[in-house]
């Protein structure tokens, strides 16, 4: 009786998934496969590994100053002049701030910043919302130069104007209704005119480049459907880009509120300076509560980053969409 040899393909496959199980260890895994692709999956754990300490690292920085101050701010000064400033010894309260806040008369500061911050805001997002209009969606022969020339403007160092603004400002009469000095100068009319000047460059820049990013086809066809140029700007554009003016209105307002040089510039009353100012008053004229200051600068930290955390959601829209767009 003969016994059946097997055949050369029988022979070729060997066992059953023994030629299978062979044959994938020296394959690369397929892409889909849930198998990592690379032959050194570990070098890009570690180069995230690296990223999340170095963003840690820089994190720490920035938060080391703001908890000092924080920490000095809820400490009494007889508690500092006891224990010194790198100690934890003695009592937290709120007392510094509730002082800080009658004595620098930082509620008249408050409103001297709002009547600044919001009109400057306001005109510098309708302003620079025309002109990113006028240089993105409409075809003309001075687009690009314009939007050449407000870029530009911001590489001019405010402060190189500063005489400039002051000698016009003083020289341009106004009557003594509208000011008290006879000028611009001393009246919150300077301050605002010249952080709407200054502001409106950048803001412009940012909104052309979203407005680009919009599909040509809603103002053809609103064109065709009889609309002029003010309404495809104000009821077709503008409503699309709530995100990107969300996100400028934060930026703009934390720059203007947190702007120095100008109020202390152009008002000379000082019942008229914004909150940023207020500080100074808690200086004393032979000796300094550092944490009387602490607490202060505290105070004048705050209306930004309330500002900040309650757009924080449309912030972050306003800067990431569009930004997969080819």
């Amino acid at each position: 009786m003969s016994i059946a040899q097997p055949t050369d393909a029988a022979a070729a496959s060997g066992p059953a998934g023994g030629s299978t199980a062979g044959s994938t260890t020296g394959r690369r895994p397929r892409p889909g496969s849930g198998q990592p692709v690379s032959n050194n999956p570990g070098r890009h754990g570690r180069r995230h590994y690296g990223i999340h300490i170095f963003l840690t690292v820089l994190a720490i920085m920035w938060l080391i100053p703001l908890v000092w101050t924080i920490f000095t701010a809820l400490r009494p000064k007889a508690d500092t002049d006891k224990y010194g400033y790198f100690s934890f010894g003695g009592s937290f309260n709120f007392d510094n701030f509730s002082q800080a806040w009658t004595q620098g008369g930082f509620a008249q500061y408050a409103w001297n910043s709002a009547l600044i911050t919001i009109p400057s805001v306001i005109l510098v997002l309708f302003f620079a919302s025309m002109m990113a209009f006028a240089v993105s969606r409409v075809s003309w022969k001075f687009n690009v130069t314009l939007l050449i020339m407000f870029t530009a403007g911001n590489l001019l160092p405010p402060q190189v104007l500063a005489a400039p603004l002051f000698e016009m400002f003083k020289l341009l009469p106004l009557p003594y209704s509208v000011s008290d000095s006879g000028s611009l100068l001393n009246t919150y009319i300077s301050v605002i005119a010249v952080d709407t000047a200054f502001q409106i460059g950048f803001v412009t820049f940012v909104l052309s480049n979203y407005m680009k990013a919009l599909s040509p086809e809603l103002t053809e066809a609103a064109l065709v459907d009889g609309a002029g140029i003010w309404r495809q700007y104000w009821d077709i554009i503008l409503p699309l880009c709530r995100p990107a003016l969300a996100a400028m209105g934060t930026l703009e307002v934390i720059f203007v509120y947190n702007d120095f040089f100008w109020p202390l510039l152009f008002l000379q009353s000082g019942d008229r300076l914004p909150l940023t100012t207020a500080v100074n008053n808690l200086q004393g004229q032979f000796l300094s509560n550092y944490n009387l200051i602490a607490a202060g600068a505290m105070i004048t930290a705050i209306p930004a980053l309330v500002i900040y955390l309650a757009l924080q959601r449309h912030f972050v829209a306003g800067l990431t969409l569009g930004s997969s767009k080819g």
